[in-house]
C-alpha cells in the first residue's frame, strides 16, 4: 500500500476532529501530501470507522492511483492549495485540514474578516479573511479560498467553515484550533459587550516573532 504512513496520519487527524467537536459526521476532510501524490479522506465515510486503507491516494490532477474509494468532493479545493498556495514564509505546503467548526462557521456568517481580539491570529497571518460563499465541492470555492488565502496560511469560508494548511497535519492541525478557540473568544465577548481589538501593528509583530517562536 503506497503512502502507508501518510495514510494513516490522515485517519488519525481526522478522527481527531470529531473528536474535538470540530467536524460533524462525514463532514470535513483531511489531505497529505509526499511529492506528486495526495492521501486524502474518502467521501461519505464515518471517521470512527476509517482505516488506512480507505484513505485514497491521487495524484495532483485528481486521479485516484490508489485505493477502492472516491475521495471528498472537497478534492478540488485540497488541490489547488497544494498547487498554488504560498506559505508567508516559503514553508513547504504538505497538510490541508478542512473543517466545519462551529464558531468559526458561526463568525464566518457575521464579518469578512475575522476581528483580531487574540494575537494568536497571528499564527495565520497578519489577518484571516472570510472567503466569499461558493457551493461546496467547487472550483469556484476552490478559487474562491485561494483569493483569502493569500498571505496566509488559512481562512474561513462564509456560511461553510475554515481551512487551514501547513507543512505537516500537525502544523495545519495546530492552526484549525487555534482559529476556532479565537473566533469562540470574540463570540464570547461579543455576547458581552463591546470587545477590545488588537491595532494591526500589534499583529504584524507577532506574526514576526512567530519566525523565531520555539526550541532551536
Amino acid at each position: 500500500m503506497i503512502l502507508e504512513t501518510e495514510r494513516a496520519a490522515v485517519c488519525a487527524y481526522a478522527r481527531r476532529m470529531a473528536g474535538d467537536g470540530l467536524v460533524v459526521g462525514t463532514s470535513g476532510n483531511v489531505s497529505v501530501r509526499a511529492g506528486d501524490l495526495v492521501a486524502v479522506t474518502p467521501t461519505g465515510v464515518a471517521y470512527s470507522a476509517m482505516t488506512p486503507a480507505d484513505i485514497p491516494v491521487v495524484d495532483l490532477g485528481g486521479q485516484v492511483v490508489d485505493g477502492s474509494l472516491k475521495p471528498t468532493s472537497e478534492l478540488p479545493m485540497h488541490l489547488s492549495v497544494y498547487w498554488d498556495a504560498r506559505d508567508p514564509d516559503g514553508e513547504p505546503v504538505t497538510a490541508v485540514v478542512h473543517t466545519h467548526a462551529p464558531h468559526a462557521t458561526a463568525v464566518s456568517t457575521l464579518v469578512r474578516e475575522v476581528p483580531p481580539v487574540h494575537y494568536v491570529l497571528a499564527t495565520i497571518g497578519p489577518s484571516v479573511r472570510v472567503a466569499r460563499y461558493a457551493t461546496y465541492g467547487t472550483p469556484d470555492l476552490a478559487a474562491a479560498v485561494l483569493e483569502a488565502l493569500d498571505g496566509r496560511r488559512g481562512c474561513l469560508m462564509a456560511n461553510h467553515g475554515t481551512l487551514t494548511y501547513g507543512d505537516g497535519l500537525e502544523a495545519a492541525y495546530h492552526r484549525a484550533q487555534q482559529l476556532e478557540w479565537a473566533c469562540r473568544v470574540w463570540l464570547l465577548a461579543q455576547s458581552a459587550g463591546r470587545p477590545a481589538l488588537l491595532p494591526p501593528s500589534e499583529i504584524a509583530d507577532v506574526v514576526d516573532r512567530l519566525r523565531g517562536y520555539g526550541q532551536d
